[in-house]
């Protein structure tokens, strides 16, 4: 098994076929089906198809859809389907970012079966009228699936997706997640790994920022 590490990247990966990068880019973009070799088309690529999924699946589930894990990779396809041929697959290799690795590659079917029984069919739907429930449902929900992190590229942001999806769910609108950046991007990231033990309390510090910060925003 072969470990590839490249500069300019976001995760350290061992594996073969996922680690492999498009020609060209110097290690700073992944195989694609575009023949994309800049970071920066790539950032706005995955971009603007994230938009066009959301305006997609808002409409695909309803206030009352429990989520499942089809439901999660569906996501995932429907984004990034047009840009990588494993787009909506669970990886195949060991991921591991800043010293944190993530859930073990050969885990992860079991790990997201157990996400869907003891967390999705918990806490979805998200319809509560209590706002300290529904930052609890977002909170768990987010930290648990960011920790699995199911996919080879982009799980926080279907994590975020799917957060968005759950406040529609829950009658508020679609978070904007915008204003985590610089300390508090790492406020976030030691939050997901406060999961680890099961402490959601700094997740749902981060999610209450977010819905007053979208709230202000749609005012």
């Amino acid at each position: 098994m072969q470990r590839a590490t490249k500069t300019g990247r976001r995760y350290e990966t061992t594996g073969l076929v996922e680690a492999q990068y498009q020609p060209r880019s110097h290690g700073r973009v992944l195989r694609n089906l575009l023949g994309i070799t800049s970071k920066r088309e790539m950032d706005r690529t995955e971009l603007a198809e994230q938009l066009r999924a959301m305006a997609e699946l808002v409409d695909r589930y309803d206030q009352d859809h429990r989520f499942t894990v089809e439901d999660i990779c569906e996501i995932h396809r429907i984004w990034l389907g047009p840009v990588y041929a494993w787009a909506g697959k669970y990886r195949k290799v060991n991921l591991t970012k800043d010293g944190f690795t993530f859930a073990a590659a050969g885990q992860i079917p079991r790990l997201m079966a157990d996400f869907e029984k003891a967390t999705l069919a918990k806490y979805t739907p998200c319809k509560s009228g209590n706002i300290e429930t529904i930052i609890r449902a977002l909170s768990v929900v987010h930290t648990e699936l960011v920790l699995i992190h199911p996919f080879r590229e982009g799980n926080g942001r279907v994590a975020r997706m799917a957060a968005s999806l759950m406040s529609l769910q829950a009658g508020l609108p679609a978070l904007d997640f915008g204003s985590i950046r610089g300390r508090k991007r790492q406020e976030y990231f030691a939050a997901v790994q406060s999961g680890v033990n099961r402490d959601y309390r700094p997740a749902e510090w981060i999610f209450t920022s977010v819905i007053r910060t979208t709230s202000r925003k749609r005012a």
